[in-house]
Order: C-alpha cells, then structure tokens, then sequence
C-alpha cells in the first residue's frame, strides 16, 4: 500500500548506535524547509508516522520545500513499557536513548539539512509527545520547539513507581523544568517555539497537558495551549488535523 506521494523524496537510513548497542533506523522526507523530528507513540517503529497517515497530512508543506521531515524508533518495549526491568534499569535506558538522540539523530539532521546549526522542531503523539517534550526542553540549545499532542510529560505517575534517581530527573520535564534558569531558560522564553494540544474525549488525558501549560505559564515561557473539543479521541484521525494546524501556527 502506498501511503505518501511515491514523488515524495524518501530515504531510509540507519547505523549502529554506540549509545543504544542497537541498530536504528531514521526515514526521511522532503528536500528543504525546517527540519521536524517526529516520534512514534507506545510500542511502535520509525514507519508508523507514514503508516497512519502523519506524513500524508503534512505532505503540502513537504511539497512546497517548507518542512523536512524526519521519523525515528523508539525504545519503548526495552525500556518504560518492559515491566521484566527494575525502575532504574528502565531509566537508564532512557538515559541512553536521550543520549542517542542528542549525539546522533542530531548530527544527522544537521548534516541532512546542510545546517549544522539547525534546531529541529520535535513532535509527537502520545507517548511520542512525552518524547518530543524532553528532547526538547533538555536540550533547547539543539531543538527550536515542540508539537506535543494527546500527551504526558510526568512519568512519575505512572512509571517510576516511587523510584527516583538523576536518570529519572533528568529525564521528566515536569521535573528539570520547575528548576530551569540560565541560557537555557533564556532561549525556551526567546528563542523557542511550543504548541501543546488534547482532546477532551475518549482515552485523553487533558490535564497532563494542562499539567506542562501551567508550568511553563508560572516559568515565564511563551507557548501555544489548546485543549480540543469532547468529541476530540486519543487517535490518529485527530492527530493528522493538528499536526499540520499547529505546524502553520508556529511558522513552518
């Protein structure tokens, strides 16, 4: 089946990470614009954006050399959602994904882009927007902004089962951010662009990203909240409607 515009530049890459000890794979589409770096939810792989119709939503700004967009894997299975492994071996693991995104995926979109200052806007739904959220606000010296849409950004709650160590810290925006200053706090208020979106219906969790919208409102730091209607589910047809709304509101 074919699920983009097979004129669509399309490329498949991948390498053996020296953070993971694993072979991981990255697609990407386009051939100019703002790099955006797109993460899958829960249990999925690198495809499932286009799979299910992501990179189709957002195929005009694809067209049109506005947005280049990248999809990567996640390491969910080995790590949160593989209940086998001890809290801290989960969070370490976390740790080295974090890592892997910040040694490696980076680099590699810079070097794509032919930018090699480059700030790409992370993005995400579901667990894929807890994803993009810490990617972004651990290092917003690396990435310019955040799509998070149906999401949640304090795995506390529901992960660390009252464990904590700095893995865990420095891997839990509702966390790191409350005590943020500095250049980095600088460039979240200046130099950074943040939409955060849920629904109100079936299987959302509106307040956890209500939870991050106050947080970031008592910091000072200028961003985008919008909460859908109750008819609004935690599901794809939806997420193929923001993405591209809130990709035109920040600019791209």
């Amino acid at each position: 089946m074919q699920y983009i515009d097979p004129r669509m530049p399309r490329r498949i890459d991948r390498w053996y990470s020296p953070a993971l000890g694993l072979d991981m794979p990255i697609v990407s589409y386009g051939h100019a614009g703002q790099p955006v770096l797109l993460f899958p939810t829960a249990a999925a792989d690198f495809l499932e954006n286009e799979r299910f119709g992501l990179v189709k939503a957002v195929e005009p700004l694809i067209a049109a050399g506005r947005l280049r967009l990248f999809s990567i894997d996640s390491i969910n299975t080995m790590a949160w959602m593989d209940r086998d492994v001890g809290v801290p071996e989960q969070a370490r693991r976390q740790a080295l994904y974090s890592r892997y995104v910040e040694e490696e995926i980076v680099p590699f979109i810079r070097h794509v882009a032919g930018d090699g200052g480059a700030r790409a806007i992370t993005a995400g739904a579901s667990f894929g927007a807890f994803h993009a959220a810490n990617a972004f606000f651990r290092r917003p010296d690396l990435f310019g902004g955040v799509i998070g849409m149906s999401g949640f950004y304090d795995l506390s709650t529901r992960y660390f089962r009252g464990y904590s160590d700095d893995n865990c810290y420095f891997n839990n925006p509702l966390w790191y951010l409350a005590n943020l200053e500095g250049g980095a706090l600088d460039t979240l208020r200046h130099h950074s662009r943040m939409a955060l979106v849920a629904g109100q219906g079936a299987f959302e969790e509106p307040d956890a990203t209500r939870q991050l919208h106050d947080l970031l409102d008592g910091k000072h730091i200028p961003h985008s909240f919008d909460l859908w209607g109750h008819d609004v589910n935690h599901d794809w047809p939806w997420w193929r409607k923001m993405l591209p709304y809130y990709l035109e509101r920040l600019g791209v």
